[in-house]
């Protein structure tokens, strides 16, 4: 065994770790069978076990693409033996196994494409962050997303919430995030989204064929809670499209930031666990936008900075916050990567 092959099969193993301690079996399951079990007589095999790039989640991520091929073939029913195996988990090795084989051409194309999961409960997060904007800076709010793939969390005003007691959003919406929540709630100031843009270097249009099972196909099959509301969330995407752009987005935060910004209106800049993939050339560009955006900030035309990320050092998702003008960044929370817990410190 060379020295690539050694490294794939291991990305494998570690995504599976990952799967577990995350709460998903059956994906790690998954996964530790194809860490076992591939080979270069399949063309998924040959393209995985040379891969020219990074395998690993913080890479190319390529164990979580063909994690959701492998899943949108179960939910399809074309492979009785994985379908069955997904619900009860019984011979699922082998499934997964003969799948490699019988399925070899359906699941190629999966692995073009690095997985776009569009998680919609850190929707809640987000939200949770304007609270604290809005209440620095009661107005209404121009938003603006960085990799919103098929816009989820950029509809984040069409959801309801329970933020630690804070009972927030579209209070009508058949949609309800309600992470479980440690510390006080956010202040319970107004959010006012008057205006979104997002974009994404390949953003998903959920009116095209196939688009909406394959998002879902991302999310992990033992989380009946998270693909309801994906399914949920989908739903009223499709009903109410977000405005995404395809590009890159250092470009466009450059030239959105460039844009005169209304007076009386509060331009805010988010990302969720998307900033960690970019390369590093466009991180810097982004961060030198949004200084400049920060020193053009007054108290009638104020710009915040909004990041949910993995911190290396931390070892923790950290909802952070950035305030124009001024520029204090205050770290509000820390989550779990999924958002079904929160430690809330904003009130700190």
């Amino acid at each position: 065994m060379d020295e690539k092959e050694c490294e794939v099969r291991a990305a494998f193993r570690q995504q599976a770790s990952f799967c577990r301690g995350l709460g998903s079996e059956i994906t790690a399951t998954v996964l530790e069978t194809v860490a076992e079990k591939l080979n270069c007589e399949t063309q998924c095999g040959q393209l995985l076990l040379n891969w020219s790039g990074d395998p690993t989640s913080s890479g190319d991520n390529v164990t979580l693409r063909l994690a959701g091929g492998l899943h949108a073939l179960a939910r399809s029913g074309a492979d009785a033996a994985l379908a069955a195996a997904y619900r009860d988990q019984t011979n699922i090795d082998r499934a997964v196994a003969d799948a490699l084989v019988a399925h070899d051409d359906y699941l190629l194309p999966w692995l073009d494409n690095a997985p776009q999961t569009n998680e919609v409960a850190r929707a809640a997060i987000v939200m949770a962050g304007l609270h604290v904007a809005a209440a620095r800076y009661p107005l209404p709010i121009e938003l603006l997303e960085l990799g919103s793939s098929a816009g989820l969390v950029l509809n984040l005003n069409h959801y309801r919430y329970d933020l630690g007691g804070l009972a927030t959003g579209d209070a009508d919406s058949p949609l309800l995030l309600t992470p479980e929540w440690k510390g006080t709630p956010p202040p319970g100031a107004q959010v006012n989204i008057i205006e979104r843009h997002g974009v994404d270097l390949n953003p998903i249009d959920l009116s095209s064929t196939g688009a909406a099972e394959r998002l879902t196909a991302y999310v992990w099959p033992d989380q009946l809670k998270r693909l309801a509301i994906a399914e949920t969330a989908i739903r009223l995407a499709q009903a109410d499209p977000p405005p995404i752009e395809q590009g890159d987005a250092a470009s466009w935060t450059e030239a959105l930031l460039a844009k005169p910004q209304k007076d009386g209106v509060m331009r805010i800049l988010f990302h969720t666990i998307a900033f960690q993939y970019f390369p590093e050339e466009q991180k810097q560009r982004i961060r030198d936008a949004v200084a400049q955006a920060g020193a053009a900030a007054s108290e009638t035309r104020p710009f915040g900075w909004l990041s949910f990320e993995f911190v290396e050092e931390s070892k923790a998702c950290e909802l952070r916050l950035t305030l124009y003008p001024g520029g204090e960044e205050r770290h509000l929370a820390d989550a779990h990567p999924h958002v079904a817990n929160v430690d809330w410190y904003g009130a700190k």
